[in-house]
């Protein structure tokens, strides 16, 4: 009867996802990278690739200020940083989008419109935080941090 039992128990292991997505920057076309610039209102397509073992689920965005200049531990790169500054009207993006169910690899083709203003007048330009976050259909997940600039124009 333990037999059977160890039998069922790896069997079911071996369905188990244990392994987090992947953030692919390393793309032709990819953007934003770390350090490039993006301007207050234009648009831009988001370029990046996903992969996972088993399935993607799906995927954020947070773009937010970097005035006061911390970091996240996924940033690898070091770009020249204007002088620190206290937010006025900084600018805020944080958006969710599904994946496709059944995909294993998936690449974004995001159009982004960065507005140059908002109700309290035009969006404080400097250094800002691109932070992806990657969602597989069981849960695990991993994030890119990139250190980019918005600047009007």
């Amino acid at each position: 009867m333990s037999l059977i039992f160890a039998f069922n128990s790896c069997e079911k292991d071996k369905d188990i996802d244990n392994q987090k997505p992947v953030i692919d920057l390393s793309i032709q076309n990819a953007f934003p990278v770390s350090c490039d610039t993006l301007y207050f209102g234009e648009t831009f397509i988001l370029k990046v690739k996903f992969t996972d073992n088993v399935q993607l689920g799906s995927y954020s965005i947070d773009i937010h200020n970097n005035f006061d200049h911390h970091s996240h531990s996924t940033e690898v790169t070091e770009c020249n940083l204007d002088p620190i500054k206290e937010p006025v009207n900084p600018f805020t993006l944080i958006q969710d989008y599904d994946i496709p169910v059944g995909l294993q690899e998936y690449e974004t083709n995001l159009s982004i419109t960065i507005p140059s203003s908002n109700s309290n007048g035009s969006f404080d330009e400097g250094d800002y935080h691109f932070f992806i976050s990657l969602t597989d259909r069981e849960g695990w997940s991993a994030q890119k941090g990139l250190s980019i600039k918005i600047l009007h124009r």
